[in-house]
């Protein structure tokens, strides 16, 4: 869908992964320029990503001269192999190819099993153009801010601001419906919350629900979710808390807010209960 003049967004599924959707479990976006298009995110398979060219094509023959990954993780890479065949450049914060290449047998097992025989010739994407600071893509007259921040949802997550309608894509720094996923540090995601709605977007793309959220309004449920994994876990660690007992009752009060709650909120726990037990 158009969300914007010449910014285009496909609503991923608020599911897991599953042979049924192929990876197609995330927010992507495009942003056409006068001479380019940048993709943004790619999907969780190759076959995803064919699907996203094809979109592209039936909308412009404009080569797609950017494919811009706002973090590591497998749900939102595995589809840049594609782009990067048409000739694409693939763009990422400074520390995602070393995350992928850290993790690339890893995430193709996992996700080789999840969606079988569908997943069939994806690869994990490893020839990446770092971005190390505030950095912007010429589209021709349409540029594109690209933003690495400190470690939150992941260690490589990095937005995209188009400057001509203020469309901020968050990838996974934005949960809408689909339960937040913490990979890397509660208190620095919320910093980074704080942070990146300067200048003020128009309408924001979460990598996951959505696929369009007012601003700061759109934040607010991810903020209350991450302030009560924080405060309850600091509870948990005062009172003496194991992390096992901590698991059981932290954030439950969030249950009804999102789906997918039970998938990903022990894993929040721990990783929250890791990090602030040494504060």
């Amino acid at each position: 869908s158009e969300i914007a003049p010449g910014v285009y967004v496909h609503r991923g599924e608020v599911a897991d992964v599953a042979p049924e959707n192929l990876g197609d479990v995330v927010n992507i976006g495009f942003v056409i320029g006068r001479d380019s298009v940048a993709v943004i995110d790619s999907g969780g398979s190759r076959a995803i990503g064919e699907e996203v060219y094809l979109a592209v094509r039936a909308i412009t023959p404009k080569p797609i001269s950017h494919i811009i990954l706002t973090h590591m993780h497998p749900d939102h890479v595995f589809g840049a192999t594609v782009l990067a065949e048409a000739g694409a450049e693939i763009i990422g914060h400074r520390k995602l190819g070393q995350a992928l290449n850290a993790r690339a047998e890893t995430y193709e097992t996992n996700f080789a099993r999840l969606i079988g025989p569908g997943f069939s010739a994806s690869r994990t994407p490893l020839a990446i153009t770092p971005v190390s600071d505030s950095t912007v893509i010429d589209l021709g007259t349409r540029a594109l801010t690209l933003v690495p921040w400190e470690t939150a949802h992941s260690e490589s997550d990095l937005t995209v601001f188009d400057t001509a309608t203020a469309t901020l894509f968050a990838g996974d720094l934005l949960f809408d419906d689909h339960s937040p996923a913490l990979d890397g540090s509660l208190l620095g995601w919320l910093r980074v919350l704080d942070a990146m709605g300067t200048p003020p977007p128009a309408r924001v793309v979460p990598g996951h629900g959505g696929p369009v959220l007012d601003w700061p309004e759109g934040g607010v449920a991810v903020r209350r979710y991450l302030e009560t994994l924080r405060d309850e876990t600091r509870i948990a660690v005062a009172d003496g808390l194991r992390l096992s007992e901590a698991v059981a009752t932290v954030g439950k009060g969030e249950a009804d807010n999102w789906h997918l709650f039970d998938l990903f909120h022990r894993r929040n726990v721990t990783a929250a209960f890791t990090e602030l037990e040494w504060e």
